[in-house]
């Protein structure tokens, strides 16, 4: 992603809504589409719309799946794709743009989508690869009827976050009042990603795919990941999205950590209780250091167009993609994200997302590279916060994993 884009889609989330355009048509005589994604309210909104085009002539289908990573490459290489479609984030558009498995959209875009928007447009290297529709982040949650009765203020920074849940445990309120996306691989790759760009890090060597995060930094965001696990559920390193929402919904959590497209579902209610609903409250993502910058990735959800797809298959999925991101579909569906178009207002669910972008949260690194640095992390933190290895040796292991995979795919000499 180019640096002008990470501009770009920043200033979507702020601007919110405000662009122009019409609104798309299916108009589709043949051809087949299928989608690969992610399984969230908001993406599952948005496929609705996709497959409000299948006709007796035009099949629609989809796989929404939590295993979607490890699913898209195998599925993608096969020829024909098995999925036309496949909806990826910052971080997952990498391995398939590094195996030439999506195609450019250029050509797409000039026939069919006049309606979108400039910083819908992920451009790589001067090609569009994929169509943002939404952005994301994870940020804070917090019950304030809890913290008020442990008599503890909004939390803002890390140490208020610990200390509120160290006074909702000495007051025997909660013995675990904190839940994290924590899971151990990619889950608690991306928690560790989140500290240490909150703590200023950055993961390269400056222009260089050398590793740099055996640092001070990089010792600060152990230490951090390490003190909110102490405050979770001894399971956490089995807590995806899912099972840590549920803790959320039965009450047993008051502080979380979770994805912004998590929130409109939680403030439905529909799972809960209105005592947790009407006391929960979404915040930025909580600051780490002076420098203020919350402890937090901006992330775009878009989707791409699989390079082994026939070019019937191909404008088919295209133009079916973008019926589900009409701005009648996206004004319908406000509630469920941060949408990146026409017809978005913002709501309540929106508010921990926007205060992290007008923070200053970075976004996801999109380096090459960024991936394999992703899995070393993913691969090796478990034993850290089991008590296996230390601060030191977790970092060396981390960077020594990402060396040995970096080489292998001629990154690195």
């Amino acid at each position: 992603m180019t640096r002008t884009f990470r501009v770009a889609a920043c200033s979507s989330v702020l601007a919110l809504g405000l662009a122009t355009g019409a609104s798309a048509d299916c108009g589709i005589e043949s051809g087949s589409v299928s989608i690969l994604g992610n399984d969230f309210p908001a993406l599952q909104a948005v496929v609705a719309g996709a497959q409000a085009c299948a006709t007796d002539s035009v099949a629609v289908t989809s796989n929404l799946t939590a295993d979607h990573r490890d699913l898209q490459v195998a599925a993608l290489t096969a020829n024909p794709s098995q999925y036309s479609v496949a909806v990826v984030a910052n971080g997952s558009i990498v391995p398939l743009m590094n195996a030439g498995l999506i195609r450019p959209l250029d050509d797409l875009v000039a026939a069919y989508g006049d309606a979108l928007q400039p910083t819908q447009l992920v451009r790589i290297e001067g090609q569009v690869m994929a169509v943002a529709f939404m952005a994301n982040a994870q940020h804070l949650f917090y019950r304030s009827d809890i913290l008020e009765q442990a008599g503890v203020a909004s939390p803002e920074t890390l140490d208020d976050v610990l200390a509120a849940a160290e006074a909702i445990r000495a007051q025997g309120i909660m013995q675990h009042p904190v839940a994290m996306v924590s899971g151990a691989g990619w889950n608690l790759a991306q928690e560790f990603v989140n500290l240490y760009l909150g703590h200023g890090g950055s993961f390269f060597e400056p222009g260089s795919a050398a590793p740099a995060i055996n640092n001070d930094a990089g010792l600060a965001a152990l230490e951090a990941l390490s003190a909110l696990t102490s405050y979770s559920n001894p399971d956490f390193l089995t807590f995806d999205s899912n099972s840590v929402q549920a803790l959320w919904e039965a009450g047993e959590v008051a502080l979380m950590m979770h994805w912004g497209s998590r929130g409109a579902g939680i403030l439905s209610g529909e799972n809960s209780t209105p005592e947790i609903t009407g006391s929960t409250v979404l915040a930025a993502a909580p600051t780490v250091d002076d420098a203020g910058r919350p402890a937090t990735t901006l992330w775009w959800d878009g989707f791409t167009i699989a390079a082994n797809a026939s070019d019937e298959d191909a404008a088919a999925s295209f133009r079916a993609m973008l019926n589900g991101i009409t701005p009648e579909r996206i004004a319908e569906n406000s509630a469920l994200a941060v949408w990146l178009g026409e017809g978005y207002t913002p709501t309540p669910a929106s508010a921990g997302v926007v205060a992290s972008a007008e923070g200053g949260a970075a976004s996801y690194p999109m380096s090459p590279y960024m991936g394999l640095m992703h899995t070393a992390l993913g691969d090796n933190l478990a034993g850290f916060l089991q008590g296996s290895a230390s601060a030191e040796e977790t970092l060396e292991t981390i960077e020594s994993a990402y060396i040995t995979a970096a080489r292998g795919q001629g990154f690195l000499n």
